[in-house]
């Protein structure tokens, strides 16, 4: 995770007041930029945040290098009643490169993200000029710089092939695609889930630059200077992991079901005809294997028990056949007497018996 030092640099002009961002472009900035500093805050527990404005009587440092959600908080509500006037871009990036110079830590990177919802003070070629000279010391410094524009902070005619004063600014200042720029205008869409899910937090949020994009709802509008591509199947992994993987693992399995579909008929007859040739391999061989484990001594016991139990099952069948085959023509009470009949002679011992036949 990055170790930085963040600028965090508000609009706070009269176009904040319109209503075409939800709930209006100031209460739009004001939660992106709360997004921002906790994605920078859990990013790494040494970062800091500071605020500013660059509008109204002129720009303003309102809070340096904190770590408060309080602080940040306390200078938005302040800012949301001092909206006026116009903003100053080279003036205010200034000032935010010079309170960063005396930053507590000087192992914290640098880096100042610039929110622009007003058009451009000046777009005349000089003012260009002297932006692409402050991106030129920025860079010079090792400061790293985010523009993000909304509103009328979008150029007219500031597509992906137009020219753009602050596009070419972001460019300058640039180094090893450490900057970046986006555009987002309005729509559906929240202006702080656009900004988490661009390149601007991609480092802080541990996500690789190529996996992190935009929303498709942005449009072609929005943009950053090292490209943006779209999630695969539309769904943040670091977000829900679990959707990410069953969508994944769902277009697998259809891949190799379309695959053993569209398979040549000669390959299916070829693998059906080696599937039976093998079942009759198996078959073949285990036909000897059932034919040896027969013992001729096991079928001699098998026989001599068959034997030894026919009798006795026939002698007990015909016994029960004469005991009890007139048994369903008595009536109760003749049952009874011959219960108590029965009673009164016991059966023969079975010894007594045997020694007599004896």
């Amino acid at each position: 995770m990055p170790l930085e030092a963040t600028m965090i640099i508000l609009d706070n002009s009269e176009y904040m007041r319109n209503g075409d961002y939800q709930p209006t472009r100031f209460g739009a900035l004001a939660d992106a930029v709360t997004t921002v500093f906790q994605t920078k805050i859990d990013a790494n527990p040494e970062n800091t945040v500071g605020v500013m404005t660059m509008a109204n009587k002129g720009p303003e440092v309102l809070v340096t290098h904190t770590k408060e959600l309080g602080q940040i908080l306390a200078a938005l509500h302040k800012t949301s009643t001092n909206l006026g006037g116009t903003a100053s871009i080279p003036t205010a990036i200034a000032i935010a490169q010079l309170a960063l110079k005396h930053r507590q830590n000087k192992n914290l990177r640098q880096r100042v993200v610039v929110f622009v919802g007003s058009p451009l003070e000046d777009a005349s070629p000089e003012a260009e000029r002297a932006l692409v000279r402050l991106a030129k010391k920025l860079k010079k410094n090792n400061v790293a710089l985010d523009v993000v524009a909304f509103g009328d902070g979008i150029e007219e005619g500031a597509g992906e092939d137009g020219h753009s004063i602050l596009r070419t600014f972001v460019e300058t200042a640039s180094s090893s695609d450490n900057s970046h720029y986006l555009a987002v205008p309005p729509g559906p869409h929240l202006l702080s889930s656009v900004v988490i899910n661009s390149l601007i937090l991609a480092s802080d949020r541990g996500i690789p630059d190529e996996l992190a994009g935009v929303p498709s709802s942005v449009g072609g509008a929005a943009g950053t200077t090292g490209g943006s591509s779209q999630f695969e199947f539309g769904v943040d992994p670091t977000l829900d992991p679990e959707l990410a993987m069953a969508l994944r693992m769902s277009m697998e399995e259809e891949a190799a079901r379309q695959a053993a579909a569209n398979a040549p008929p000669l390959a299916q007859a070829a693998a059906g005809a080696a599937g039976s040739s093998d079942a009759s391999a198996q078959a073949s061989q285990q036909a000897p294997a059932a034919a040896t484990t027969t013992d001729p001594s096991e079928e001699a016991l098998l026989q001599q028990a068959l034997a030894l139990s026919e009798p006795r099952g026939a002698a007990d069948d015909v016994e029960m056949t004469e005991e009890g085959g007139g048994d369903e023509n008595l009536t109760e009470e003749e049952m009874i007497a011959r219960a108590i009949e029965m009673s009164m002679h016991p059966d023969p011992d079975p010894e007594s018996e045997d020694n007599e036949q004896k």
